[in-house]
């Protein structure tokens, strides 16, 4: 503990000064502990603090301040209606409608746009329920762009063999984001008999999305 932080010992019999001067400390280390208002040493690991302006809870670790990260950045996305292409090898992006009880991630414009309110590391997990109505080879290519640029090395691709077969395709990546950048999902076919489909329940088993998205922040 900082000599500053170490409350004031008695000395003496004069128990009125050391009264007050035990005040002054615990108005002074509350203040300090409690809100960050700018300047504030970061020199003792472990003091923990309310940064004012960003509105978030902060530790000192190695001379800096760290954001903890709240329950702020959680999203559960998901299509539930058949998604078909148009033209063969051509980029489609996905729109996701937003499951209630998700906190800071909007969606855009245009919709596809998954927006970030705050910057950080953001686990996303994909999947896709991939479908084919033709009994030759059918292929399937998903991929992410973040502020409408292309991920490098980060595209799935799936193939399909038989009429009628349908396939899950997911993965999990980490993703490192600013405030306000968005990402979208797209895909791609090269047979229009290329779908991703969504089933509605029946009477043992609820309904299955054409697709859902999973977002969790992981780190400030």
């Amino acid at each position: 503990m900082t000599q500053q932080n170490r409350a004031p010992e008695p000395y003496g019999d004069d128990w009125k000064t050391w009264g007050r001067r035990m005040m002054q400390h615990l108005s002074q280390v509350r203040s300090a502990l409690v809100q960050q208002t700018g300047g504030e040493s970061a020199a003792d690991d472990g003091t923990l603090m309310w940064d004012r302006g960003n509105k978030w809870p902060v530790v000192s670790r190695s001379g800096v301040w760290r954001q903890i990260v709240m329950a702020n950045g959680v999203a559960h996305l998901k299509i539930t209606s058949d998604q078909t292409a148009a033209s063969t090898n051509t980029a489609y992006p996905l729109t996701f409608s937003i499951v209630s009880g998700s906190v800071g991630v909007t969606l855009g414009t245009p919709a596809s746009r998954i927006v970030f309110t705050e910057g950080g590391a953001y686990t996303l997990s994909f999947t896709a329920q991939t479908h084919s109505s033709s009994g030759s080879t059918v292929n399937f290519w998903f991929w992410p762009k973040l502020n409408g640029v292309d991920i490098a090395d980060s595209a799935m691709q799936n193939t399909l063999h038989q009429n009628n077969a349908t396939m899950i395709i997911s993965r999990t990546q980490i993703f490192n984001v600013n405030a306000g950048d968005y990402l979208e999902a797209y895909w791609a076919t090269d047979s229009t008999q290329g779908s991703l489909q969504h089933h509605a329940a029946n009477a043992f088993a609820p309904a299955t999305p054409a697709a859902t998205l999973a977002i969790s922040r992981v780190n400030a």
